[in-house]
C-alpha cells in the first residue's frame, strides 16, 4: 500500500518530543545545509538565479531535513521512547526548523549574489579604463592591441606570443612610449612598427627608421 502523501512527515513529527533529540536534529540539518553550499548553489545556478515563490521554492531545505532524518534513524541507539508530545508541538518545532534552514539557505546564495556583483563590477571597471585609454596597434594604428597571458593579438592579424609570460598591456605600453621616446631624443622622423619573424620561428615586433637607418624589437 504507497504511503499517502505527509505520513512520513507526521511519524517524523511524532519522533520529536525530547529536547536533545529536536537540538540534535536542528543542529545536524544546520550543519548538513552548510556543508552543501556547493550543491545549493549548483542547484541555483542550474534554475537560472532563480527563487520566485519565496519558501515554497527553496532549493535544497527539504532535502538536507530528509537527509538528516534518515542518517538519526540509522542509529541504533535511537530511543524510541523520546516520543512523547502531542503533534500540534512537533509540528511547531519541526516548521522552526525549517524555517532556519530557509533563512541559512538564502544567506548563502545571497553572499553568493554579492560575490558575482562585486566581480561583475570589478570587470566593468576595468573595461571602462580600457575603452578610456585603449593601446592602439603601432602596426595598423587602428584597432586596439589586446594583451593576455603573454599573447599580443590585433584585429588586424597581428599575433605575437611574448618572450615574456608576464607581459601586460601596461608593460607594452610603457615599453613602446620608452623606445618611441628614445628614437625621437636623437631622430624627427616618426619610426614605423612591423611584424617579423625572430628566433626559432617567434614573429616578433619591430620598430625601424628609413630616415636614420636604425631598429630595434620592442617585443
Amino acid at each position: 500500500m504507497a504511503e499517502r502523501p505527509g505520513s512520513r512527515h507526521r511519524s517524523l513529527y511524532k519522533l520529536m518530543g525530547s529536547p536533545p533529540w529536536k537540538e540534535a536534529f536542528r543542529q545536524g540539518c544546520l550543519e548538513r545545509m552548510r556543508n552543501s553550499r556547493d550543491r545549493l548553489l549548483s542547484k541555483y545556478r542550474q534554475a537560472g538565479g532563480s527563487m520566485s515563490g519565496g519558501a515554497q521554492n527553496t532549493l535544497l531545505v527539504q532535502e538536507v531535513m530528509e537527509e538528516e532524518w534518515n542518517a538519526l534513524q540509522s542509529v541504533e541507539s535511537c530511543p524510541q521512547a523520546w516520543a512523547q508530545l502531542e503533534e500540534p508541538m512537533d509540528l511547531a518545532v519541526l516548521e522552526e526548523i525549517q524555517q532556519e534552514l530557509i533563512d541559512q539557505e538564502q544567506s548563502i546564495i545571497s553572499e553568493y549574489e554579492k560575490s558575482l556583483q562585486f566581480d561583475e563590477q570589478c570587470l566593468s571597471v576595468m573595461l571602462a579604463e580600457w575603452e578610456a585609454n585603449p593601446l592602439i596597434c603601432p602596426v595598423c594604428t587602428k584597432y586596439n592591441l589586446r594583451v593576455a597571458s603573454g599573447l599580443v593579438v590585433c584585429q588586424c592579424g597581428l599575433y605575437i606570443q611574448s618572450h615574456s609570460p608576464e607581459m601586460t598591456e601596461q608593460k607594452l605600453r610603457a615599453c613602446l612610449e620608452d623606445s618611441v621616446n628614445e628614437h625621437s631624443a636623437h631622430c624627427p622622423h616618426t619610426p614605423e612598427f612591423s611584424v617579423t619573424e625572430g628566433t626559432e620561428e617567434k614573429s616578433c615586433l619591430l620598430m625601424s627608421c628609413l630616415a636614420c637607418d636604425t631598429w630595434a624589437v620592442i617585443l
